[in-house]
């Protein structure tokens, strides 16, 4: 909230204001079990991030990479392209990962 907000801005290198005034982190969560990102979700920390940029797909590659990365993984690449996009979109200096 603006009230909480300080003087010092740092804070907004990793943080963005969204238009009902509340501050959510820029980070995009992605993970190909659901039960993870359904555990950030549920947690007591969920209203820090937005809700698109935790992105899961339908089942884990189970510790196979080639699973994850050809099969899998291949079905979540469409959203993290997009979310990753908007993300980059809305920084003023983008620097990296």
């Amino acid at each position: 909230r603006k009230a909480d907000v300080p003087d010092d801005q740092t804070f907004l290198c990793f943080f963005e204001e969204t238009c009902a005034a509340q501050y959510v982190s820029r980070n995009l969560m992605v993970d190909l079990e659901p039960n993870v990102i359904d555990d950030i979700k549920t947690s007591k920390y969920a209203k820090i991030f937005h809700s698109g940029c935790l992105l899961h797909g339908k089942q884990d590659a189970g510790t196979n990479f080639a699973r994850g990365h050809y099969t899998v993984g291949t079905e979540v690449i469409d959203q993290v392209n997009y979310w990753l996009r908007k993300l980059v979109e809305h920084c003023d200096n983008f620097q990296g990962f």
